[in-house]
């Protein structure tokens, strides 16, 4: 059944490229980096929210590799509740096993494996986007960044949410689609598709 839609996926982004739907935005000239929710609570397979991402956490690493040896900024984003969950909203009733993501927590932290900088800042947010509510924008601004490269998890909730809004504040938005994951293939492609797919050159 995977393969059965992953090969209906390759038809409609192939169909939707002839008429016009998946067009590419390119690259500017000033990119960052942006990990969206490689922490504990959804790398680690003891957390309810994980998922197995070991192939899209080396790809992440690789993307590190690259935009710290040609200093590219790059930024991290967690998800942190306190933990009565009063600064939730109404999401935990959608998902209720957000109540593991507790401001302080391990599960809130950055995954080791990609070896956070002390000069690499971590946004902290408690909705989908990175963007919503959070100082990103403004660092994006004060860095003149003109180009958001996108890693992370999940595809189709955090990742695609801050592809969204990152598109709507102006900037050339590529997901880089080897180094995005999700709970499921399903999701993850038609995420993928509404963005531009790309791996970045440095």
């Amino acid at each position: 059944m995977t393969g059965g839609a992953a090969g209906e996926f390759a038809r409609l982004r192939a169909e939707f490229r002839r008429k016009g739907y998946v067009g590419e935005v390119g690259f500017g000239q000033r990119p960052a980096l942006l990990v969206v929710d490689m922490i504990a609570g959804f790398t680690d397979l003891r957390s309810p929210m994980a998922s197995e991402l070991g192939p899209q956490l080396q790809a992440t690493v690789a993307l590190l590799d690259a935009a710290r040896t040609v200093g590219v900024p790059v930024l991290f984003s967690t998800i942190a509740y306190a933990s009565d969950l009063h600064d939730a909203g109404l999401w935990p009733r959608k998902i209720p096993s957000l109540s593991w993501l507790q401001a302080g927590s391990e599960w809130v932290q950055v995954d080791s494996r990609l070896g956070q900088r002390d000069d690499e800042p971590t946004v902290v947010r408690k909705h989908a986007s990175a963007f919503f509510g959070t100082e990103l924008a403004a660092r994006l601004q004060a860095a003149q960044v003109d180009t958001l490269l996108i890693a992370g998890c999940t595809t189709s909730g955090c990742v695609r949410a801050s592809a969204v809004d990152s598109s709507a504040h102006g900037l050339h938005t590529v997901v880089v689609e080897q180094a995005v994951g999700d709970r499921a293939l399903l999701p993850t492609r038609p995420a993928c598709s509404t963005s531009t797919p790309s791996t970045p050159m440095w």
